[in-house]
């Protein structure tokens, strides 16, 4: 039988999904296959409606090889496992006369886990373990989330936790949940055999395609035990999010409460003089956060790492001494001993590194309202980790809607470890950057304006004049309107203004009701708008008339005193580099290009972005910024936009009320 050609098996899979086969998802398809089959890495720039789902997991299926798959969204994996993959998997059966296997694979603490819901918690200031059903009021939210876990546990097949719904608090799954850490194991588990996180990893073994996460991704790369199973092709998918995520992954905290919980833990496994020990290093480290640091410290002072090494030393002494003291009185005392060494080891790990004081770290001191003091240690670069661990020895495909920043991949490129597009050298990974396009027509389904009248804005500074305009926009649109701002304080601020302003318009706001009902109930109603902040400008697909005006308060560059970005704009300065251009202008232009993609989600769509800030219209900068926005149509014309918007207003009222007869 003769081998079915590429184009083949993509018509026959865009056609079992129900779609329409695009130009420049087959481009990406053919680019794809051609860097699996050569063991090459590509960047593939793909726009909202390419169908770029299709467009690797075609040619991945088709070349027999393990590949995983990571995603940085639940919402993305959801969408593979469940209806891109069991469908296009059945496509391909007759023309390839195989059926791959597919799984998803996640970090441990997203299964159920059976020891935990069965034997109990471990109990901080106690001897043994705790029923976490008996202590919670069965009347309150905690008792209540955890007896529906409690029923669920009889009927998942999975124990996923992304599959109960609704779903329950953090504080619930945490009482019958373990981290990687405070797993027992399979081997000394009475419910070994029967753990969701362990038959989760058996089927990952089977499958041809395996579905993760960044989180996962980077653990794998940075702890050095394999997580995953070994694989010949990787693809990240929402590839823009990737460094962000294993930069998260690689960032250690320590805080008071987190260092005497180890010791409550702890206390009751180890020698008197041990947990002492451990208590006298506690009481110095929590003195020390008590006082008000500056926010990075270049240089730790002389205090504090006495503190932090003390804390180290008396966590090294627990960690030996922990398994020589047994107390039979206490429950389960292997599970109480696993998490107690999970919690010290965390505490010894993090003060290690911080006095070790490595320069290719950044440690900062940050104080909340909420959350209280804490020290934070992350990598300055995460570049020459992903080069040596990602890029290795297999082939890899990274894709997004927003890749190509300024102009070209080599950005995006130099944040993931990868030498500019088409160097030779040894150690130099060998990759290319494509852009396949976008099936819709930007400059005629959209308009980006930016306000070159109004007033610079100044950090925390009061903006009338963007107020204003802001008013005369959303009055324009007839509501219809996405507020995507630069902080938490000016979306509240303009959400408090804009409500008297345009009552006739009700005003959404970040954090007054969870992400999901937000935005359900602006995609409900078209006189509605949404303000928000950071997650709303990468998390938003609202097609149609709900969002025909997305705007930007102002150029989301980082904050000054933002503790890592400033010290990666320093390295890249001394190191001769525009540290400017190399940090805080990419980090902008990433969000500009993923907050501007909220407009245009369908082939019908129209609308405009407004960027009320002048300096993308007057700076050397907004050039590249521009470059890396979707190529609408461009004008400063105030006046010519409002009337855009108020004609795109009347055809939607048009079409609503014609849809309603």
């Amino acid at each position: 039988m003769t081998k079915p050609s590429l184009p083949e098996l993509l018509h026959a899979a865009v056609t079992a999904v129900g779609g329409t086969e695009r130009p420049g998802q087959v481009t990406m398809a053919e680019a794809v296959a051609d860097a699996i089959d050569g063991g090459s890495h590509l960047l593939v720039q793909a726009g909202t409606g390419t169908g770029k789902s299709l467009g690797y997991l075609v040619p991945a299926l088709a070349q027999g090889e393990r590949v995983v798959v990571a995603t940085a969204t639940l919402a993305l994996q959801r969408q593979l496992v469940e209806r891109d993959l069991p469908r296009t998997v059945d496509a391909l059966h007759p023309l390839l006369r195989r059926r791959p296997e597919f799984a998803m694979l996640k970090g441990r603490s997203n299964y159920l886990c059976l020891h935990r819901l069965h034997e109990g918690v471990p109990q901080d200031e106690e001897e043994g373990l705790f029923d976490q059903f008996e202590a919670a009021a069965p009347t309150s939210k905690l008792g209540q989330d955890l007896l529906r876990l409690r029923d669920w546990s009889d009927e998942t097949e999975n124990g996923d936790r992304d599959d109960l719904t609704p779903g329950v608090s953090d504080r619930a799954w945490a009482q019958v949940s373990v981290s990687s850490r405070e797993c027992l194991g399979a081997s000394k588990c009475a419910y070994g055999a029967e753990c969701f996180a362990e038959l989760a990893r058996e089927r990952a073994k089977l499958a041809e395609v395996v579905v993760t996460n960044h989180a996962l991704l980077a653990i794998d790369a940075i702890e050095g035990a394999p997580v995953l199973p070994q694989h010949e092709v990787l693809i990240v998918d929402e590839a823009h999010e990737l460094v962000s995520r294993v930069t998260g992954v690689a960032t250690g905290e320590l805080t008071p409460g987190q260092v005497n919980r180890a010791v409550r833990r702890a206390a009751k496994l180890v020698n008197e003089k041990a947990a002492d020990q451990l208590q006298t290093a506690a009481e110095g480290f929590e003195r020390l956060m008590e006082l008000a640091l500056p926010g990075r410290l270049e240089e730790i002072p002389e205090d504090l790492a006495y503190a932090l090494m003390a804390l180290r030393d008396a966590c090294r002494t627990v960690i030996s001494g922990i398994g020589a003291t047994r107390d039979k009185s206490v429950q389960d005392e292997d599970a109480v001993r696993k998490q107690a060494l999970a919690s010290v080891e965390t505490v010894h790990d993090v003060s290690e590194r911080i006095v070790n004081g490595s320069e290719w770290d950044v440690v900062w001191y940050e104080r909340h309202d909420r959350f209280g003091a804490s020290l934070r240690v992350a990598p300055m670069s995460v570049a020459g980790l992903l080069r040596e661990k990602l890029f290795a020895d297999r082939s890899v495909v990274l894709t997004s809607a927003t890749l190509k920043l300024g102009g070209d991949f080599n950005g995006v490129g130099a944040s993931l470890g990868l030498a500019p597009e088409g160097t030779e050298g040894d150690d130099a990974p060998q990759w290319k950057g494509v852009d396949v396009g976008s099936p819709f027509d930007y400059r005629k389904q959209g308009i980006l304006y930016v306000a070159k009248h109004l007033s610079r804005p100044a950090r925390d500074g009061d903006r009338a004049d963007m107020l204003d305009e802001l008013t005369e926009l959303i009055q324009a649109a007839g509501g219809r309107t996405l507020g995507l701002f630069s902080s938490m304080r000016a979306a509240q601020l303009a959400a408090e203004e804009l409500r008297s302003r345009v009552p006739e318009f009700p005003i959404l706001l970040q954090g007054e009701e969870t992400l999901g009902e937000l935005i359900k109930n602006f995609a409900a109603d078209p006189r509605t708008c949404l303000f928000g902040t950071l997650s709303l400008w990468q998390g938003v697909d609202v097609p149609g008339p709900s969002c025909q005006l997305v705007v930007m308060d102002k150029i989301p560059f980082p904050r000054p005193d933002d503790p890592l970005m400033s010290a990666r704009q320093k390295a890249v300065e001394e190191g001769g580099g525009n540290g400017f251009m190399a940090v805080a202008a990419t980090h902008a232009a990433l969000l500009m290009a993923q907050g501007a993609g909220r407009l245009v989600r369908a082939s019908g769509d129209r609308g405009v972005v407004a960027v009320l800030d002048p300096r993308l219209a007057t700076a050397r900068y907004g050039s590249y910024l521009k470059a890396s926005m979707p190529d609408f149509w461009y004008t400063t014309d105030a006046n010519q936009v409002r009337r855009s918007l108020a004609a795109i207003d009347a055809a939607a009222q048009k079409a609503e009320a014609e849809t309603e007869a």
